[in-house]
């Protein structure tokens, strides 16, 4: 079992790249001083090996422009080959409630990426990131909104979806156009969407835990509200992740194993997940790693399958209680503590994101640009006091 500490130091390096030797052109062109011919052979690519038929080697190559092939792309969230229109359509950004008395939750296994992070109470709080839902009827439960949510998921230039909210902290950021919403009519919010949820019955549970997102409801809120449903369309997008290319693995061979993940530990502290012990375990066989918590697997009810995911971030944050309602506030922006576990491995460095529309940019600890896996994601946002308890083994 490791523990490791916080650090606080982004180191960048910048590289310059040269490019191989160019074959002589002719051109109408003379000049006075005839340049050389080039005749250097290029280098021959170093030989990182193989592991379950990629090759190794993906942090130097990586997935770099997108073109459509057969009506496909490489997803912007996963790396993976989707339907252009997918791919090249704003995702959704969906408030899910994370302690018992919700459970199950319903197609959350669906989405690209899952942003936890803790809540008042002391317990955690997930924002499923979804681009491809076409499958889907309805996603949920749906919940409140907390600001820190709301900047994380312009991030990735989401349309937001909530069912109430912190109204003080972020009513003065929704009902503006720094981020398109959809949300249920309520105290806070100048312009609802009630098309887009439904109330589904579930005997014996809160009420609270029965409103979901209905798919074909979010589209006509979209269409109605007249939101950019592309990318390209509302220009606020860059980057989720730098990806391995095709047929290559982000191996991080010299890195340490890490294949029990704890974001909170294994006993109970007050950070968010000293209390749903939330745990990921890695399979080598299919390199994903599978979620539990509660002491018991994390299944969605849409597939009956355990949420498993290739990647898994740990952000580490700067967090403090706001007021007498418990509400927390947690640092979206800047730098802090990283660490990224992709292959069975664990990378230590640092995270830095520039602003509301930038994204998070992960780097190791030679300032070199960590690249994920292609598949889906799961970051955990560490508050920083209790980030001594995040272990893995």
């Amino acid at each position: 079992m490791k523990k490791k500490a916080l650090a606080a130091v982004i180191i960048m390096t910048v590289f310059l790249t040269g490019c191989g030797g160019e074959q002589p052109v002719s051109s109408p062109l003379q000049t006075l001083e005839p340049q050389p011919l080039t005749t250097e052979e290029p280098a021959e690519e170093e030989d990182w090996g193989e592991q379950d038929g990629f090759k190794l080697g993906g942090e130097k190559h990586t997935i770099t422009e997108r073109t459509e092939v057969n009506g496909q792309m490489q997803s912007y969230l996963t790396g993976e080959w989707k339907d252009a229109d997918v791919v090249q359509r704003r995702n959704m950004a969906v408030m899910i409630p994370n302690n018992p008395p919700a459970m199950p939750q319903y197609g959350i296994s669906q989405a690209s990426i899952i942003y936890e992070a803790p809540v008042e109470g002391r317990i955690t709080r997930l924002m499923g990131i979804f681009e491809d839902y076409d499958a889907l009827d309805h996603i949920g439960p749906v919940r409140s909104s907390r600001d820190y949510y709301v900047y994380e998921a312009m991030a990735y230039d989401s349309i937001y979806c909530n069912w109430g909210l912190a109204v003080p902290y972020v009513a003065p950021i929704i009902n503006t156009d720094r981020i398109d919403n959809i949300s249920v009519t309520l105290l806070g919010i100048d312009q609802g969407a009630d098309e887009a949820f439904k109330r589904y019955s579930r005997p014996g549970y809160a009420q609270e835990f029965t409103g979901y997102l209905v798919v074909d409801g979010y589209s006509d809120a979209v269409e109605r509200l007249k939101y950019d449903t592309t990318y390209e369309e509302h220009g606020r997008f860059e980057q989720a992740f730098t990806f391995a290319d095709e047929g290559y693995l982000a191996g991080y061979k010299d890195c340490p194993d890490a294949t029990k993940i704890y974001p909170g530990g294994t006993g109970s502290n007050s950070g968010g997940y000293g209390s749903n012990n939330a745990c990921f375990t890695y399979d080598p066989k299919d390199r994903l790693y599978y979620r539990s918590q509660y002491g018991k697997e994390q299944v969605d009810e849409y597939n009956d399958e355990q949420l498993a995911v290739t990647n898994v971030v740990f952000k580490v944050c700067h967090g403090e209680v706001r007021d007498d309602h418990d509400y927390l506030a947690f640092q979206v922006h800047g730098s802090g503590t990283a660490y990224v576990f992709t292959n069975g491995k664990v990378i230590e460095g640092t995270w830095k994101r520039e602003g509301d529309n930038k994204p998070n940019v992960f780097y190791d600890k030679n300032g070199d640009e960590i690249v994920f896996n292609q598949g889906k994601t799961w970051i955990c946002c560490i508050w920083e006091e209790y980030a001594e308890y995040a272990t893995w083994e």
